[in-house]
């Protein structure tokens, strides 16, 4: 590790205190994903002492993928790569949770209704991924797709959402603000017909700003805004 620290490389060690890997919404709703698949349920228990005892000794996020260094007999490289979210799975999220979300620190911090939050981590139509969706190595000699150097990867994983659960949506490659009460819902702003300027809707203004806008005595719209009542 001391040797890919002076080659450049930032090392991001796991490093879990106590017996709890995670404690956030998002790093419990990662964890109890993954060990509600019967396909993972034999090697994730190794996992979960792996990454306790620190053997994580570098585990990086990016969009769709994760790479990790896990300390065994030897040092093995585990590569994870997670498709991303499907544009109809992503609309029914949205969809359900349209006007519900107030904000991103709300959103992160996992403060939300409970009918949300079960929305969000819903297996099969939430946003966590399925087995299908995740393709898994790792450089040691361990025949099982899911070794327990990859399941120690896939908690750490887990314990990182706890400070960054941004990085989740990086991971499943979408934009978290789409999920926000007011977004792409304001439409004050409408393209002219035949032209590439924009004008703003007559009635929406006069809603907003407070003030009369009727044409009626055929004053120039400037001059209007600018009289005294």
């Amino acid at each position: 590790m001391a040797r890919l620290a002076k080659k450049g490389r930032k090392i991001l060690p796991v490093a879990i205190e106590g017996r709890i890997i995670a404690k956030s919404f998002w790093g419990k709703a990662w964890c109890d994903n993954l060990e509600s698949y019967s396909d993972y349920e034999t090697r994730m228990p190794r996992g979960r002492t792996y990454v306790r005892n620190g053997s994580v000794v570098d585990l990086q996020i990016g969009a769709g993928k994760v790479t990790a260094l896990v300390c065994g007999t030897e040092m093995y490289q585990i590569d994870i790569r997670i498709r991303a979210l499907s544009k109809p799975r992503w609309r029914s999220v949205i969809g359900a949770c349209a006007g519900k979300i107030d904000s991103v620190v709300d959103l992160l911090q996992g403060r939300l209704s409970p009918a949300i939050l079960e929305t969000l981590a819903r297996r099969g139509t939430g946003l966590f991924p399925e087995p299908a969706e995740i393709d898994l190595e790792c450089s040691c000699p361990d025949w099982a797709t899911m070794c327990k150097h990859v399941a120690a990867a896939l908690y750490g994983v887990g314990a990182r959402l706890d400070d960054q659960p941004e990085l989740f949506f990086a991971l499943r490659k979408v934009d978290q603000t789409e999920l926000l009460a007011g977004a792409g819902a304001v439409g004050l702003v409408k393209p002219k017909a035949g032209r590439g300027a924009k004008l703003v809707d007559k009635d929406k203004l006069a809603s907003v700003f407070g003030i009369d806008l009727d044409d009626d005595d055929g004053e120039p719209p400037a001059r209007r805004l600018g009289r005294k009542r």
